[in-house]
Protein backbone atom coordinates (compact mmCIF):
# COMPACT_ATOMS: atom_id res chain seq x y z
CA UNK A 1 0.00 0.00 0.00
CA UNK A 2 2.83 2.40 0.88
CA UNK A 3 4.49 1.66 -2.46
CA UNK A 4 1.33 2.54 -4.42
CA UNK A 5 0.92 5.83 -2.54
CA UNK A 6 4.53 6.77 -3.31
CA UNK A 7 4.10 5.96 -7.00
CA UNK A 8 0.99 8.16 -7.14
CA UNK A 9 2.93 10.92 -5.37
CA UNK A 10 5.75 10.57 -7.91
CA UNK A 11 3.24 10.93 -10.75
CA UNK A 12 1.83 14.07 -9.13
CA UNK A 13 5.32 15.54 -8.78
CA UNK A 14 6.01 14.82 -12.45
CA UNK A 15 2.69 16.43 -13.34
CA UNK A 16 3.85 19.86 -12.17
CA UNK A 17 3.69 21.76 -15.50
CA UNK A 18 6.54 24.21 -14.93
CA UNK A 19 6.60 25.70 -18.42
CA UNK A 20 2.81 26.08 -18.56
CA UNK A 21 2.65 27.87 -15.21
CA UNK A 22 5.61 30.11 -16.10
CA UNK A 23 4.16 31.08 -19.48
CA UNK A 24 0.72 31.81 -18.05
CA UNK A 25 1.88 33.65 -14.93
CA UNK A 26 4.65 35.79 -16.41
CA UNK A 27 3.65 36.09 -20.09
CA UNK A 28 -0.12 35.53 -20.11
CA UNK A 29 0.18 32.83 -22.76
CA UNK A 30 0.05 29.05 -22.87
CA UNK A 31 3.42 27.75 -24.06
CA UNK A 32 1.62 24.86 -25.75
CA UNK A 33 0.05 27.29 -28.23
CA UNK A 34 3.44 28.37 -29.55
CA UNK A 35 6.50 26.84 -31.15
CA UNK A 36 6.42 23.06 -31.21
CA UNK A 37 3.42 22.95 -28.87
CA UNK A 38 5.30 20.97 -26.23
CA UNK A 39 5.31 21.96 -22.57
CA UNK A 40 9.02 21.36 -22.09
CA UNK A 41 12.30 23.19 -21.68
CA UNK A 42 13.24 23.13 -25.37
CA UNK A 43 10.08 24.89 -26.49
CA UNK A 44 10.45 27.33 -23.58
CA UNK A 45 13.94 28.19 -24.84
CA UNK A 46 12.53 28.90 -28.28
CA UNK A 47 9.51 30.91 -27.18
CA UNK A 48 10.49 32.59 -23.91
CA UNK A 49 14.29 32.71 -24.18
CA UNK A 50 17.26 31.10 -22.47
CA UNK A 51 16.56 32.51 -18.98
CA UNK A 52 13.16 30.85 -18.64
CA UNK A 53 14.21 27.83 -20.68
CA UNK A 54 17.01 27.17 -18.21
CA UNK A 55 14.66 27.65 -15.26
CA UNK A 56 12.14 25.19 -16.69
CA UNK A 57 14.85 22.65 -17.47
CA UNK A 58 16.25 22.80 -13.93
CA UNK A 59 12.80 22.44 -12.39
CA UNK A 60 11.91 19.52 -14.66
CA UNK A 61 15.17 17.77 -13.73
CA UNK A 62 14.42 18.31 -10.05
CA UNK A 63 11.04 16.64 -10.52
CA UNK A 64 12.81 13.44 -11.51
CA UNK A 65 15.26 13.70 -8.61
CA UNK A 66 12.49 14.36 -6.09
CA UNK A 67 10.31 11.54 -7.39
CA UNK A 68 13.08 8.93 -7.26
CA UNK A 69 14.06 10.16 -3.78
CA UNK A 70 10.61 9.19 -2.48
CA UNK A 71 12.04 5.70 -1.92
CA UNK A 72 13.28 7.10 1.41
CA UNK A 73 9.70 6.86 2.66
CA UNK A 74 9.66 3.11 2.13
CA UNK A 75 9.38 0.81 5.15
CA UNK A 76 12.68 0.30 6.97
CA UNK A 77 13.18 -3.26 5.72
CA UNK A 78 13.82 -1.86 2.21
CA UNK A 79 16.76 0.21 3.39
CA UNK A 80 19.23 -2.56 4.23
CA UNK A 81 22.26 -3.26 2.04
CA UNK A 82 20.84 -6.65 1.05
CA UNK A 83 17.81 -4.93 -0.49
CA UNK A 84 19.73 -2.65 -2.88
CA UNK A 85 18.29 -4.52 -5.86
CA UNK A 86 14.68 -4.00 -4.73
CA UNK A 87 15.36 -0.38 -3.82
CA UNK A 88 16.87 0.42 -7.24
CA UNK A 89 13.97 -1.21 -9.02
CA UNK A 90 11.49 0.81 -6.98
CA UNK A 91 13.40 4.04 -7.70
CA UNK A 92 13.06 3.24 -11.40
CA UNK A 93 9.30 2.80 -10.94
CA UNK A 94 9.08 6.13 -9.10
CA UNK A 95 11.09 7.91 -11.77
CA UNK A 96 9.00 6.46 -14.58
CA UNK A 97 5.83 7.57 -12.78
CA UNK A 98 7.24 11.12 -12.72
CA UNK A 99 8.13 10.95 -16.43
CA UNK A 100 4.62 9.74 -17.18
CA UNK A 101 3.29 12.67 -15.16
CA UNK A 102 5.43 15.10 -17.17
CA UNK A 103 4.17 13.70 -20.47
CA UNK A 104 0.55 13.47 -19.28
CA UNK A 105 0.32 16.09 -16.49
CA UNK A 106 -2.67 15.85 -14.19
CA UNK A 107 -2.53 19.62 -13.57
CA UNK A 108 -2.43 20.65 -17.27
CA UNK A 109 -5.12 18.62 -19.05
CA UNK A 110 -2.72 15.71 -19.67
CA UNK A 111 -0.82 17.61 -22.37
CA UNK A 112 2.82 17.99 -21.38
CA UNK A 113 6.36 17.65 -22.68
CA UNK A 114 8.55 14.75 -23.73
CA UNK A 115 9.96 13.96 -20.30
CA UNK A 116 13.68 13.98 -21.14
CA UNK A 117 14.70 16.42 -18.38
CA UNK A 118 12.62 14.57 -15.77
CA UNK A 119 14.06 11.29 -16.97
CA UNK A 120 17.54 12.71 -16.55
CA UNK A 121 16.73 13.81 -13.00
CA UNK A 122 15.69 10.28 -12.21
CA UNK A 123 19.03 8.97 -13.51
CA UNK A 124 20.88 11.52 -11.34
CA UNK A 125 19.13 10.11 -8.27
CA UNK A 126 19.80 6.48 -9.18
CA UNK A 127 23.29 6.58 -10.72
CA UNK A 128 25.02 9.99 -10.69
CA UNK A 129 28.14 8.80 -12.55
CA UNK A 130 26.11 7.70 -15.58
CA UNK A 131 24.13 10.94 -15.41
CA UNK A 132 27.36 12.93 -15.51
CA UNK A 133 28.53 11.08 -18.61
CA UNK A 134 25.18 11.73 -20.31
CA UNK A 135 25.41 15.43 -19.42
CA UNK A 136 28.83 15.56 -21.08
CA UNK A 137 27.39 14.03 -24.27
CA UNK A 138 24.39 16.37 -24.19
CA UNK A 139 26.47 19.52 -23.68
CA UNK A 140 29.03 18.57 -26.32
CA UNK A 141 26.35 17.97 -28.97
CA UNK A 142 24.49 21.12 -27.90
CA UNK A 143 27.69 23.19 -28.15
CA UNK A 144 28.45 21.84 -31.60
CA UNK A 145 24.92 22.03 -33.04
CA UNK A 146 22.57 24.08 -30.77
CA UNK A 147 19.91 21.39 -31.39
CA UNK A 148 18.42 20.34 -28.05
CA UNK A 149 16.48 17.56 -29.76
CA UNK A 150 19.62 16.02 -31.28
CA UNK A 151 21.45 16.45 -27.97
CA UNK A 152 18.65 14.66 -26.12
CA UNK A 153 18.51 11.80 -28.62
CA UNK A 154 22.26 11.17 -28.57
CA UNK A 155 22.45 11.49 -24.79
CA UNK A 156 19.68 8.90 -24.39
CA UNK A 157 21.44 6.50 -26.77
CA UNK A 158 24.67 7.13 -24.85
CA UNK A 159 22.81 6.29 -21.63
CA UNK A 160 22.01 2.82 -22.96
CA UNK A 161 25.61 2.36 -24.13
CA UNK A 162 26.98 3.42 -20.73
CA UNK A 163 24.64 1.11 -18.81
CA UNK A 164 25.07 -1.92 -21.08
CA UNK A 165 28.75 -1.73 -21.96
CA UNK A 166 30.79 0.92 -20.14
CA UNK A 167 29.45 0.50 -16.59
CA UNK A 168 28.23 -3.02 -17.40
CA UNK A 169 25.24 -2.82 -15.06
CA UNK A 170 24.19 -6.34 -14.03
CA UNK A 171 20.64 -5.57 -12.89
CA UNK A 172 18.35 -6.95 -15.67
CA UNK A 173 15.56 -4.40 -15.10
CA UNK A 174 18.06 -1.54 -15.29
CA UNK A 175 19.44 -2.85 -18.58
CA UNK A 176 15.94 -3.17 -20.02
CA UNK A 177 15.16 0.30 -18.71
CA UNK A 178 18.22 1.78 -20.44
CA UNK A 179 17.20 0.31 -23.79
CA UNK A 180 13.60 1.45 -23.27
CA UNK A 181 14.78 5.00 -22.52
CA UNK A 182 16.76 5.20 -25.75
CA UNK A 183 13.81 3.87 -27.76
CA UNK A 184 11.30 6.12 -26.00
CA UNK A 185 13.33 9.29 -26.61
CA UNK A 186 13.84 8.40 -30.27
CA UNK A 187 10.13 7.65 -30.71
CA UNK A 188 8.98 10.85 -28.99
CA UNK A 189 11.35 12.89 -31.18
CA UNK A 190 10.16 11.60 -34.55
CA UNK A 191 8.97 15.05 -35.65
CA UNK A 192 12.28 16.54 -34.57
CA UNK A 193 14.19 13.86 -36.47
CA UNK A 194 12.19 14.64 -39.61
CA UNK A 195 12.93 18.35 -39.21
CA UNK A 196 16.61 17.63 -38.63
CA UNK A 197 16.75 15.60 -41.83
CA UNK A 198 14.96 18.39 -43.73
CA UNK A 199 17.16 21.08 -42.18
CA UNK A 200 14.20 22.92 -40.65
CA UNK A 201 14.75 22.12 -36.96
CA UNK A 202 15.01 25.24 -34.80
CA UNK A 203 18.13 25.95 -32.78
CA UNK A 204 17.94 27.19 -29.20
CA UNK A 205 19.01 30.81 -28.61
CA UNK A 206 22.37 30.07 -27.01
CA UNK A 207 25.85 30.57 -28.40
CA UNK A 208 24.38 33.00 -30.93
CA UNK A 209 27.44 35.25 -30.78
CA UNK A 210 29.67 32.32 -31.65
CA UNK A 211 27.56 31.57 -34.71
CA UNK A 212 27.57 35.23 -35.77
CA UNK A 213 31.35 35.32 -35.57
CA UNK A 214 31.52 32.25 -37.77
CA UNK A 215 29.20 33.83 -40.30
CA UNK A 216 31.28 37.01 -40.37
CA UNK A 217 34.44 34.97 -40.90
CA UNK A 218 32.82 33.14 -43.80
CA UNK A 219 31.75 36.47 -45.27
CA UNK A 220 35.29 37.80 -45.01
CA UNK A 221 36.61 34.70 -46.73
Amino acid sequence: MNELILIIAAYCIGSIPTSVWVSKHFFDIDIRDYGSGNAGATNTYRVLGSKWGTFVMVMDVLKGVAAAALYRFLPSHYMGADNEWARTNFMICLGLAAVLGHIFPLWANFKGGKGVATLFGMVIAIQPAVAGCCVAVFLLVLYLTRFVSLSSILASVAFAVFILFIFNEKEPLYRVFAIAVALLVVLTHQKNINRLLKGTESKVPILKYRDRRRERRRGND
